[in-house]
């Protein structure tokens, strides 16, 4: 079969974009150049493979799953279903944290990535900031396995280790960085996402509060006397975890931050 057979076939299916994605990835081409290969010969295990990524996704499977990987702030990470499919609203919250350690500190910080995931936070804070100290937990050994394997390919050196919230965690940090679950229990969420992904870093509790509530249960004995910390949050709950954090830390400066669909979705806490 040719490239152009592929994607008629495919787009019987899948919206084309999609089509495009899926065989610009087997083919390690541009999704925009398919175009102009349309009569290549295309190798039947590829042809194949094809086909069963274009069922997969036919039947709600997400892409990102089936290709293996997503785009977070310039690198390629490795995903499969044992970890979040890291969001742009994600790279909102890293971009925003990186601005407030270089207005807040005037040194290399150490930072931990709480619920770490793919490792999409604490590895890209680990880039951008090369001389910080990393550490990244989670409570699942499988999400671990992907976070290593990431910060294997991108070569950085962090700490990697498993930890249910503050558990086993005894340093204190100058950054404390969290995108917990935060979804509420009976909360409409898309089927794409009910379905497929791990259900653990999706739902925090009746209100959705229940993970802050265990971060901010312990986390004075892990901040320094100067601190940031940068969570995520769900877009309805934020007033509830301004009281939450003004009733747990005094005289701190909090910031409540927007993502760019207008939606309230980060909040900065700190003490310069």
């Amino acid at each position: 079969m040719t490239i152009d057979d592929l994607l008629i076939y495919a787009k019987k299916f899948i919206h084309k974009d999609q089509a495009k994605l899926l065989l610009a990835d087997l083919l390690n081409k541009n999704p925009l150049e398919l175009l102009n290969y349309l009569d290549e010969k295309v190798n039947e295990d590829v042809v194949q493979e094809y086909k069963k990524r274009v069922e997969a996704v036919s039947t709600g499977y997400p892409i990102q799953y089936a290709m293996g990987y997503v785009n977070f702030y310039g690198n390629k990470l490795f995903i499969n279903e044992d970890v979040l499919i890291p969001r742009f609203e994600t790279e909102e919250l890293v971009e925003n944290t990186i601005k407030y350690i270089e207005d807040i500190f005037d040194y290399p910080v150490n930072i931990i990535d709480l619920g770490c995931g793919s490792g999409n936070i604490g590895l890209t804070l680990k880039q951008k900031l090369q001389n910080s100290e990393v550490d990244l937990i989670d409570i699942s050994d499988k999400a671990l396995d992907v976070c290593r394997k990431n910060a294997d390919n991108l070569g950085l050196d962090v700490n990697i280790y498993k930890s249910d919230f503050f558990s086993n965690v005894d340093n204190k940090y100058d950054v404390i960085i969290s995108n917990p679950p935060y979804i509420k229990t009976e909360e409409e969420i898309d089927d794409i996402v009910k379905n497929n992904e791990p259900a653990l870093a999706l739902y925090g509790g009746e209100d959705g509060l229940d993970y802050y509530r265990v971060i901010f249960n312990d986390i004075k004995n892990h901040l320094k006397e100067k601190f940031l910390i940068a969570l995520e949050i769900g877009y309805t709950e934020q007033e509830q975890l301004v009281d939450l954090i003004s009733n747990t830390l005094d005289k701190v400066k909090i910031d409540c931050k927007k993502d760019l669909s207008g939606k309230d979705r980060m909040i900065f806490i700190y003490n310069e």
